[in-house]
């Protein structure tokens, strides 16, 4: 096995820490695109790009289950409902209401509130020792499944019969049966 060391520090560990710094700026900067987009369909899909980011540091923590759970749950079903709800209902500047001169002095003070807190919490910065996990095994799905299907198997399913309950219901209360006038139902 090659020597991968340098002066005490793995590249490997110098090649995380600089893949985690980029996709932390690349997280702060589609944040800051987010709040600052005019289109809301904008907003969203930079939102999208933004938790992509937090899905590739949940990868580097070695939280795989939380990955995916980002990536199904947040990208995939929320902010595509958003999205599609955007779309739906047609924003555009004609029905934007104008803003008083208030909202826009409560902005600037909220705004200011947060840039002294933000200032604040860079002063009291330290420089931190970087954190080494024990177990490399800690996180992984592998681990969930063993505890999720051997100590809590029963109210795993119950869970499942109740979220399949619950749509079941849902597809019967979305399909309505039209009568016809002579009292008979159309299938």
């Amino acid at each position: 096995m090659p020597q991968l060391f340098l002066r005490g520090k793995g590249i490997l560990q110098i090649s995380t820490m600089s893949t985690f710094y980029f996709i932390a700026f690349l997280s702060i900067f589609f944040s800051i695109l987010v709040i600052t987009a005019k289109n809301p369909v904008h907003s969203i899909l930079y939102l999208i790009l933004t938790f992509f980011t937090f899905t590739i540091h949940y990868i580097l923590m070695n939280a795989q289950f939380l990955a995916i759970v980002n990536f199904i749950v947040y990208m995939g079903a929320i902010l595509v409902l958003f999205l599609y709800t955007l779309m739906l209902i047609n924003l555009n500047k004609d029905s934007e209401p104008r803003k008083s001169n208030l909202v826009k002095i409560a902005g600037f003070v909220g705004g200011g509130c947060f840039l002294i807190t933000v200032v604040a919490a860079l002063k009291a910065f330290g420089a931190s020792p970087v954190v080494v996990l024990n177990n490399p095994n800690l996180g992984l799905v592998k681990n969930l499944g063993k505890i999720l299907f051997n100590e809590y198997l029963l109210p795993f399913e119950v869970s499942s019969i109740l979220l399949l309950s619950a749509m079941v219901g849902a597809v019967l209360l979305a399909t309505k049966d039209k009568k016809l006038p002579d009292g008979n139902l159309n299938a």
